[in-house]
């Protein structure tokens, strides 16, 4: 396909974070006397952004018409801001991609719906800074994910067109993103979210390990 870009999401991605995102919301609901939350349900309370993150917490302990949602956004942000590296690490296979990509000079990006301050904190913490090309979490004001709003940011910063874009991430909403964009779309099998929900978002192919992403670029 000789593609010269992949924006990749980050949480279920390229990081395993899915520790560190329990420990802050786990914490939060506490002051409101929910939960804790086991690790699946926040598998599927993550993906579309904090504010989502905290809703979704907040239902599933009691709080159904979201009584407390300001103060418990608040409260969210600010443990996660100190604790967003808690338990992060990268995947298996995923800083070999990233230095194969590198090698075959292609140009490498994250889109994330994770807070923007915090998604270039794990992204350098665990990479490196200016290892990625282009970093863009989620920033006040601006469309989130699956708006693919953030993917045309990404290509002009580039200077580079949709065709020339393979975007990778593990959530129906990645998918969504990336076909909405009209990127050719990778699931990743070793994130939060399995082959159903990723086929039925639209993905053009669902791979199992990193190093499979190989064969699409």
């Amino acid at each position: 396909m000789m593609k010269k870009a992949v924006i990749f999401d980050l949480d279920g991605t390229l990081s395993d974070s899915i520790h560190s995102i329990k420990y802050s919301g786990d914490r939060t609901m506490e002051k409101f006397g929910y939960g804790p939350f086991t690790v699946e349900q926040y598998k599927y309370f993550v993906g579309d952004g904090a504010r989502n993150l905290v809703r979704r917490a907040l239902i599933a302990g009691g709080d159904t018409g979201l009584a407390h949602f300001e103060e418990a956004y608040a409260l969210y942000r600010e443990i996660f801001k100190e604790n967003c590296m808690y338990r992060v690490r990268p995947y298996d296979g995923i800083p070999e991609l990233l230095a194969t990509l590198k090698a075959q000079h292609v140009k490498i990006a994250v889109l994330s719906n994770k807070p923007h301050a915090e998604t270039v904190n794990v992204i350098e913490t665990l990479y490196g800074k200016d290892y990625f090309d282009v970093i863009e979490g989620q920033k006040e004001g601006l469309a989130i994910k699956p708006s693919p709003d953030g993917v045309f940011r990404i290509l002009n910063q580039l200077d580079l067109r949709v065709e020339d874009l393979l975007y990778l991430g593990d959530t129906a909403t990645d998918m969504k993103t990336g076909k909405s964009a009209g990127a050719f779309t990778v699931g990743a099998l070793w994130g939060f979210r399995d082959r159903a929900e990723l086929e039925e978002g639209g993905a053009d192919a669902v791979i199992e390990y990193p190093l499979e992403l190989l064969r699409f670029t």
